[in-house]
């Protein structure tokens, strides 16, 4: 039986692994390595963050971004973006480099087994561990608004479904959003020769501002840090005490987790799109149906109702939810003995420990307990650390066994096990 089972080979599972190899720990890694970037994002995508906030993490700091770039003759500088290409590349550069060897097989389910946990592969080996931990990215929690659930797969499509958009040649699409999925993948249409339009329900779009340069007197640093997350104290309180933001109300960590640093566009894919793409802001999808082989889209704005147009294919760039019921790798019993908050997204300690005993959470879902840092690769480094010890932790208590059901708190919802803990 191993100590640590890590679920997901993205930024978070290699990081966690990584750490948990140098701390001695009986570590397997399952998942294809850096299958977000490789398989779920179009070429031609940059990332948003800057390449110094992109680092996934060993505990020696060997093996940064920036190390990959000098010995393969790029350059990862301050203020000039990494493509995704790049970035996956580097990633599997880490993994051969800074983490046991990995599984490539994914995992199909986890369940409790006496001693700890039982997890089969896709091709039904079973595989035991005393600890868990889930790092498995966002894919499991597209989100996709529900005036389109009716249409099949030809019709409507997540922003995270496509590798490339060759298919999209000489059609008509709409990109459903106003983020940086959606802005980046309707410019990546219309430079392909796809008639595409965005729909957004804001009455802007925002876009980010080109970065200070790294060097600046002290009295703007002083004013405006750098951070992981943009500049600002406020986003640098988010990037670098992750741990502080868990001790904020949860009301409020809810509040930030939903809202803070969302939707705008990357300063360098500004004018792609406003030179081609065609936006349609204030307004959002009322009902959605096929007819003739084409979506009809009815809209309706912020005060009244909206055109209504046909396209080709509807893309959702409408991001992720990372509740407790999308976990569909658990087994039940493990699954509802999981504590939540009033959006349904699982807690987690202040080691990312859930409230199963011995099952550990990494990434976007413990961005609700942790900040806004856990949706970006920048929380990688304080997760795999924290999460690591956590795990050595729970290996010194009693071996795991059946879930303790959370207590309930006020308002009727489970309380997480470590505030009755600590």
């Amino acid at each position: 039986m191993y100590d640590l089972l890590v679920v997901g080979a993205g930024p978070y599972g290699l990081s966690i692994a990584s750490h948990a190899a140098d701390a001695g720990l009986d570590v397997r890694i399952f998942g294809r390595p850096m299958a977000s970037w490789r398989d779920h994002m179009p070429r031609g995508m940059f990332l948003k963050s800057e390449p110094w906030a992109s680092n996934l993490s060993d505990p020696r700091r060997r093996y940064g971004l920036a190390e990959y770039c000098t010995r393969n003759g790029m350059r990862a500088r301050h203020g000039e973006p990494i493509s995704v290409e790049t970035f996956a590349s580097y990633g599997l550069w880490f993994a051969q480099h800074a983490v046991p060897d990995v599984d490539e097989r994914m995992v199909a389910s986890v369940s409790a087994c006496p001693g700890g946990f039982e997890a089969v592969t896709e091709d039904g080996q079973t595989v035991r561990g005393r600890t868990v931990a889930l790092a498995v990215g966002v894919i499991p929690f597209v989100e996709i608004p529900s005036a389109l659930h009716g249409l099949g797969t030809e019709h409507v499509s997540h922003s995270s479904h496509h590798r490339d958009l060759d298919r999209f040649r000489g059609k008509d699409v709409t990109v459903i959003g106003g983020g940086q999925a959606a802005l980046e993948t309707a410019a990546l249409l219309a430079e392909q020769g796809t008639r595409v339009r965005v729909l957004a329900r804001s009455r802007r779009l925002s876009w980010n501002s080109v970065p200070p340069a790294w060097q600046r007197p002290w009295r703007e640093s002083a004013r405006a840090p750098h951070s992981g997350l943009g500049c600002g104290w406020r986003n640098w309180f988010y990037a670098e005490v992750p741990g502080g933001f868990r001790r904020l109300p949860e009301a409020t960590r809810a509040r930030i987790s939903a809202s803070a640093l969302g939707p705008a566009g990357a300063w360098w894919v500004r004018e792609r799109v406003e030179s081609r793409v065609e936006v349609l802001l204030g307004h959002e999808v009322a009902t959605a149906s096929v007819a003739g082989g084409r979506v009809r889209l009815e809209t309706v704005g912020n005060a009244s109702g909206g055109p209504d147009f046909e396209t080709d294919h509807v893309i959702a760039a409408t991001g992720f939810r990372a509740t407790s019921a999308r976990l569909g790798l658990l087994a039940p019993d493990v699954r509802r003995g999981l504590a939540v908050n009033a959006a349904q997204e699982p807690y987690a300690s202040v080691e990312f420990e859930s409230s199963y005993p011995g099952l550990f959470l990494a990434g976007l879902v413990t961005a609700s307990s942790f900040g806004p840092a856990m949706r970006f690769v920048h929380g990688a480094s304080f997760t795999a650390g924290r999460l690591v010890r956590g795990v050595r932790r729970s290996l010194r208590r009693t071996p795991v066994g059946p879930a303790v059901p959370a207590p309930v708190g006020e308002f009727g919802r489970r309380t997480p096990l470590d505030a009755v803990k600590r």
